[in-house]
């Protein structure tokens, strides 16, 4: 499966670069019995269905001239919606100012899981301002799953 969405990456980022989009994740999956390839996609302003639709028919054709994928699956291209995923260093750059909610494949001062507003990058690690006002340094290294997290005030 990884072999998959590093190829797929591979071809799916220029084509989004080609249309004005930025690549936010690829991710390979089974679901019910059923192969889908979900392509995420994002650009500033937002997402509309004519943007998937765009990058739904350059990806498709672009994968069935190399033909990585020997079973039957299903593509989605759609938006990262507003729980978007944190990929890249970069991100968290990005959405500094902005709530979200860190996993970690092992625990830091006790814990596993932070939400807080990000405060950017200082080297290689995410600084997060927790709710109690604490200020967390989270190696990227350790980051196993990351996104904002909507907040309904």
């Amino acid at each position: 499966m990884s072999k998959i969405i590093k190829i797929v990456t591979e071809i799916a980022d220029p084509l989004a670069d080609a249309l004005g989009l930025e690549l936010v994740d690829v991710e390979f999956v089974k679901e019910g019995g059923q192969l889908i390839l979900r392509v995420c996609i994002d650009r500033e302003g937002g997402i509309m269905l004519e943007h998937c639709e765009a990058m739904s028919c350059s990806l498709d054709e672009a994968l069935d001239s190399i033909d990585p994928i020997e079973e039957h699956y299903l593509l989605e291209v759609s938006s990262p919606g507003v729980e978007r995923p944190l990929k890249k260093a970069a991100d968290y750059e990005r959405f500094t100012g902005r709530v979200a909610k860190i996993k970690l494949f092992s625990s830091l001062n006790g814990q596993k899981s932070f939400t807080g507003t990000l405060r950017g990058l200082e080297g290689q690690d995410i600084l997060l301002e927790t709710e109690k006002q604490t200020l967390v340094r989270i190696p990227l290294s350790q980051v196993a799953k990351a996104n904002l997290t909507f907040i309904d005030k």
